[in-house]
């Protein structure tokens, strides 16, 4: 991983415990063996006692030949670690003290992670923003999963296991810090989420998540998380929060982003986020619109357009960049949330979305206390405003905006005639009946309708080609299937390093897996079951085999396939070749998560229930039986030739498969 050459030995211990040599992962032998590796690698150099070991491996119920075991286990480990000694091994050590290994700190990936992380925050510190966010993102990619793996409960490793947990989890907050200050507010939501997640009891991890929140626009949000923390810590320790975090609380409520240590800069205060330096690639028609849309608001027309698509497929990033360019144009920019904001006076007045237009567009020496939720008073003032130049409105996120926004912005829509003004909504592709009613009256406008589809292949290797990247078209077209085309998912993915990526190394990222999480949870429990057997059958949604291994009927399950479909953690993919030319299966990174919440006994349970379905059955996949008979191990089904009679071939294994399915609930 971070070998420098072919004959360099490097040791994880950021997730299973593993050793290289080079490329090439080494045999440590049985368990047993391994734990003992993991006491000396936790030892980082001092000897440990031959009792200490003892005590280890097997705590106070010791076998007879514990100590010739330990010997024994030496040994071999010395064959593995230090293959080319002549004599005494320089590796593996031994004194009066005990046992040591003695190996170089850079040949450690927790060495290796830790200064990652000291050079972060010494970049951070320095405002070098893009060095920082390289190095951090450097060294969580070391992380292959919990720290110390199968040794992380061992009484000997407790203390260590916290210590490296820690250290990640202050990493990610660095994370979150630095993407905050580049103006990159979706991942940083999103990671900052994830921290709140794994440790839901850590005030910092609460506190970047309020920041992040409000950073985002999203200040009701902030508000809301910190009620939740309140009532969680109260219930759980009978505290109440630090005073830090209520001062925190305070200036969320006053929009003091001074007291939030957000950044200030000229962009921001003008309304217009800063692009970030990646080309807008994959929507140029979507661009060339919205820029001949500017032309004809030039010429004294006003024109609407709406932008739509699922979550993470740009809306944001595209109103940004029209933004630029319509400041750039000499139009007057104003932005504006669909969820309600807060005065940038001393009041903690919740401010609706066409309060906001207006408000961007006043100039510093006016009031602020603007009179909110005054609807014809607010609406005549943003009128007059935007009447005063080419203006620009954007209102991002506006599915989350209540009935009267919407009422709003439709009267809005009916004063705006022949006044040079281009007002730009963005919501996703699902609507709600109220938004619904405001497309309609946009419609009868002629307003632009532009929907923001997933990129193709030659996006992505357009993505690659603006970062300097070079790939191969096979290694472009395996990260575009991953990422399924989203921007959001395609630009996580490329925070990784490029093995992890793609292939056999491939890690789903932090922010996406949380992303799916909280999709999966939303199901119920049965058609989580249902994808958890798809998962384990290579992704591919068989409604007839997950109809029969869970005793359903066809109906049932493909009620399950567009529960799911609705939450986009199933696909239909198009085949010329299948029956109805094409089949439903999962996303490869929600086929990951669903894979990694799984046990390894419950993953060979699911197996066996598959095998056992596919051997009742007619004819049987022999490629994919012999899978799932692999997969599953010794409790691998007997292949047994198919019963005669009148019972068909699901109700013959009925009762084997309920008792499976039972056990993985």
């Amino acid at each position: 991983m971070n070998a420098k050459d072919d004959h360099t030995m490097w040791y994880g211990m950021l997730g299973p415990l593993v050793v290289r040599h080079g490329r090439t992962s080494l045999d440590l032998g049985p368990r047993q063996r391994r734990l003992l590796l993991t006491r000396l690698l936790i030892g980082d150099g001092r000897p440990v006692s031959l009792a200490e070991l003892c005590h280890s491996l097997w705590g106070d119920e010791q076998p007879t030949a514990a100590v010739s075991s330990i010997r024994a286990h030496i040994s071999r480990l010395r064959s593995v670690l230090d293959p080319a000694r002549k004599s005494r091994s320089s590796v593996l050590i031994s004194g009066a003290a005990g046992y040591a290994l003695t190996i170089p700190r850079e040949a450690r990936d927790t060495a290796t992670f830790e200064a990652h992380v000291v050079r972060a925050r010494t970049a951070f510190a320095r405002d070098q923003l893009p060095l920082a966010r390289a190095e951090i993102d450097t060294a969580l990619g070391l992380w292959r999963g919990p720290a110390l793996g199968e040794a992380a409960e061992e009484p000997f490793a407790l203390r260590e296991s916290a210590r490296l947990n820690a250290a990640r989890q202050d990493a990610r907050e660095l994370l979150a810090a630095i993407l905050i200050a580049q103006g990159d507010l979706v991942p940083a939501v999103s990671v900052a989420e994830q921290l709140t997640i794994c440790a839901p009891l850590r005030e910092a991890s609460w506190s970047l998540l309020m920041r992040t929140l409000y950073a985002a626009g999203r200040p009701v949000e902030a508000l809301r998380q910190y009620d939740r923390f309140r009532t969680m810590l109260a219930r759980e320790l009978g505290l109440d929060p630090s005073p830090g975090l209520r001062d925190l609380h305070m200036a969320v409520l006053r929009h003091d982003t001074a007291a939030l240590g957000l950044p200030r800069s000229p962009t921001a205060l003008s309304g217009i986020p800063a692009v970030t330096r990646t080309p807008l690639v994959g929507r140029s028609q979507e661009t060339a619109r919205l820029q001949t849309l500017l032309g004809e608001a030039t010429a004294g027309k006003s024109r609407w357009a709406v932008v739509s698509g699922e979550p993470g497929s740009g809306k944001t990033r595209l109103l940004d960049e029209f933004a630029a360019q319509a400041d750039k144009a000499g139009f007057a920019v104003t932005r504006a949330s669909g969820g309600h904001a807060l005065s940038r006076g001393k009041t903690v007045t919740l401010r609706c979305a066409v309060t906001q237009l207006a408000d961007g567009l006043r100039g510093s020496g006016e009031d602020a206390d603007m009179p909110d939720g005054g609807g014809d008073d607010v609406l005549t003032t943003l009128v007059r405003q935007i009447a005063q130049r080419p203006t620009l409105c954007a209102v991002d996120d506006l599915d989350w905006a209540s009935s009267d926004v919407h009422d709003q912005l439709r009267l809005l829509a009916r004063l705006l005639r022949d006044v040079p003004v281009v007002v730009v909504c963005a919501l996703r592709d699902t609507q709600s009946p109220v938004v619904s009613g405001l497309l309609a009256e946009l419609a009868r406008l002629g307003t632009a309708w532009l929907r923001l589809d997933a990129l193709g292949t030659d996006d992505v290797a357009g993505i690659l080609a603006a970062r300097g990247e070079r790939a191969s078209p096979g290694e472009t077209e395996q990260l575009h299937r991953r990422s399924e085309g989203n921007p959001f998912v395609l630009g996580e993915l490329l925070k990784l390093p490029p093995a992890q990526r793609t292939g056999p190394c491939a890690l789903v990222p932090d922010a996406v897996r949380s992303v799916v999480h909280a999709r999966l949870t939303e199901l119920p429990a049965p058609t989580r079951t249902t994808l958890m057997y798809a998962a384990v059958d290579g992704g591919r949604l068989d409604v007839a085999l997950l109809a029969g291994v869970q005793r359903l009927a066809h109906e049932q399950v493909l009620r399950q396939v567009d529960e799911s479909a609705a939450r986009r953690l199933v696909v239909w993919d198009t085949d010329s070749a299948a029956a109805a030319g094409g089949h439903y299966r999962l996303p490869c990174l929600v086929h990951d998560v669903l894979l990694d919440t799984l046990a390894t006994s419950s993953r060979h349970l699911f197996h066996a229930a598959i095998a056992r379905e596919l051997i009742d059955g007619r004819d049987p996949d022999q490629v994919r039986l012999a899978g799932h008979l692999r997969a599953v191990g010794p409790m691998a089904p007997a292949r047994a030739p198919a019963p005669t009679g009148r019972a068909g071939p699901h109700q013959r294994s009925a009762a084997r498969r309920t008792d499976d399915v039972r056990a993985i609930r």
